[in-house]
Parts: structure tokens; C-alpha cells; sequence
């Protein structure tokens, strides 16, 4: 087994404790990756390497399990239909923050239902986090794409899709993923979402998923409800209901994994939902109606 860490150049230490790892690990290897952007690091990993048998990609946020490797290669070796498999992801965090941030992604009222990172059982999904492929993958459908700043692993695990693979999440291997430390990261790593997701549609000509337009949707409803005083009465009622169950879900999810911080926890339950629609909603503009190139400034990645 060859590992690759590809760095960004930073300015932290983390190169120099690399570059000593490396003189005691011989199959330890530094890539350099001078734009500091995630799929110019994944496909600088998989060149690296060379004509493997399988990737392994590992964000630097993340931790596998000790049975992650095998169990992935296991799956890919026994089942043909299967061409990337990842773990069920364990969310983790540095702060008090960060603990409010985990346990509102881990919620399908936070993520949606159907999401991957909510998945209770092993089973077929649409995409996976720190996945591994057979190598003949990429000389089938080609490397990551780019021009996405975020989103390359959905596109890539889209095109698998439309190739006629299969994506498997295997409930018994786990990774931790250490999610942003900061409201503002969050804020921004999701608006981020929505905005490249709209330029993933537009490259592939047709929606990746439906629960993508919820949160959009969501915003456009709450921008017309100043709109209810032309309204009959009776019109007014029922435009109001999915505001009131929306509420009330806030209410639910947000007892049940708020513990005693329930107005902070809770609240970014609408920050997450309100920015990545946001986000889709600026990339509907941008690409879709503007016909304009990704905007600098959200190719810019919260940390």
C-alpha cells in the first residue's frame, strides 16, 4: 500500500511532520498541490500512484475505521455491480460549536431524508464520503472534473451512476468527520453546496437529485410570504401551514438533539436549509440565466 498526502502548501507544520514521517515510512509519499483546491488533490493523489488496483481517498478531516481498507475491498472484489464504496460517517468536532454542528448534520431533518450521511443500514446511495474505487474506474469515466470547487465527488459519483455502477455504503465501517468549528464556516460550506450543485446540473444537462430543490424552494416560500395580505383570508391560512410544519419540526428535531442548548443547536437547522438554497439560488443566476463563468469568490473554501 502507497499513501499520498497531498498538501495544499500550508504554513501550519503539517508539511514538515510529513516530511519527517516519510523518512521511516518508505511507502509515505508528500505531493505537492500549489492550487490548493480538492480536485486538483485528488487527481494529483491518483497520478501519484500510478495503475493501481484501488484508490482510497481520505479527507484531511477525516478518520477510518480500523476495518475501513479491507471491508471496501471486500465489496468492490465480490460485487460487480458496486464501482465506489465508502463508510457511515461518524460526526466529530473540536468545540462546543462544533458539537451543535454534528448533531444537526447527523439529522435528516437537518440533511434530508434519503442522505448518505443519515443512512441507518448498508445499502445502495447516490454518493459516499472517503470513497475507494478500482483504478479501471478512471480509465473508464475519466478523473475528477476541475472546474468544481465543491461538489467533484457528487459529479464523479453521478457519472458512475449514468455509467451503470452502483454506489454502496457499508454500514459496518465508520470514519469521523471532523465538521467546521465556526457558524460562519458552516454558513459558507453550504451555500457553497447549493451554489455548485446548480453548476453540476447545468454540466450534466438534468437534476442529480430531487431533495436538492427543497431549500431552495424553501427560500423562494418564505420571500413571497409578504405577499399574504392580497390574499383571501382562507388562502392565507393555507399558505401559512407548511410555514407552521416547518416549525414544528424545528421543535421536534430540535429536542431531540439539542440536549439543554436548544435555541443554538436549533437555529442552524434554518441556517443550513436557508444558505445552501440561497447559494442555489445565486447559482441559478449565475449560470443557468446570467450564462456567467463560477464567481472567484465562492471558489474560495471555508476551513
Amino acid at each position: 500500500m502507497q499513501v499520498f498526502v497531498v498538501d495544499g502548501m500550508s504554513a501550519d507544520g503539517t508539511r514538515n511532520i510529513i516530511e519527517e514521517l516519510c523518512t521511516h515510512y518508505p511507502n509515505l509519499h508528500l505531493v505537492d498541490n500549489p492550487k490548493q483546491l480538492t480536485p486538483f488533490a485528488f487527481n494529483l493523489g491518483i497520478h501519484a500512484g500510478g495503475k493501481v488496483d484501488f484508490i482510497q481517498i481520505v479527507g484531511a478531516r477525516h478518520i477510518l475505521s480500523k476495518n475501513y481498507l479491507q471491508e471496501c475491498i471486500n465489496k468492490l472484489q465480490t460485487d460487480p455491480k458496486v464501482w465506489g464504496v465508502g463508510g457511515q460517517i461518524l460526526n466529530e468536532s473540536f468545540n462546543k460549536i462544533g458539537r451543535r454542528i454534528s448533531a444537526v448534520m447527523s439529522s435528516s431533518f437537518g440533511v434530508g431524508m434519503g442522505n448518505f450521511r443519515t443512512m441507518a443500514a448498508s445499502g445502495y446511495t447516490d454518493t459516499v464520503t472517503s470513497p475507494m474505487y478500482p483504478y479501471w474506474i478512471f480509465e473508464k469515466i475519466g478523473f475528477f472534473d476541475e472546474t468544481l470547487i465543491r461538489n467533484q465527488d457528487d459529479d464523479f459519483n453521478f457519472r458512475i451512476t449514468e455509467a451503470g455502477g452502483k454506489l454502496f455504503l457499508i454500514h459496518d465501517i465508520s470514519l469521523k468527520y471532523y465538521v467546521r468549528a465556526t457558524v460562519g464556516g458552516l454558513r459558507k460550506q453550504y451555500f457553497q453546496y447549493g451554489y455548485w450543485k446548480v453548476f453540476v446540473n447545468q454540466k450534466h444537462g438534468k437534476m442529480t437529485t430531487i431533495r436538492q430543490l427543497f431549500p431552495p424552494l424553501f427560500v423562494f416560500y418564505l420571500a413571497t410570504l409578504s405577499l399574504l395580505f392580497i390574499l383571501p383570508t382562507i388562502l392565507q391560512i393555507i399558505y401559512i401551514i407548511p410555514l407552521g410544519l416547518y416549525i414544528l419540526g424545528l421543535i421536534y428535531f430540535g429536542i431531540q438533539v439539542s440536549g439543554p442548548a436548544f435555541f443554538q443547536t436549533a437555529l442552524l437547522f434554518p441556517l443550513i436549509h436557508l444558505s445552501y438554497g440561497m447559494g442555489y439560488i445565486l447559482g441559478i443566476f449565475d449560470f443557468l440565466i446570467l450564462r456567467k463563468k463560477p464567481s472567484d469568490k465562492q471558489k474560495e473554501l471555508s476551513r
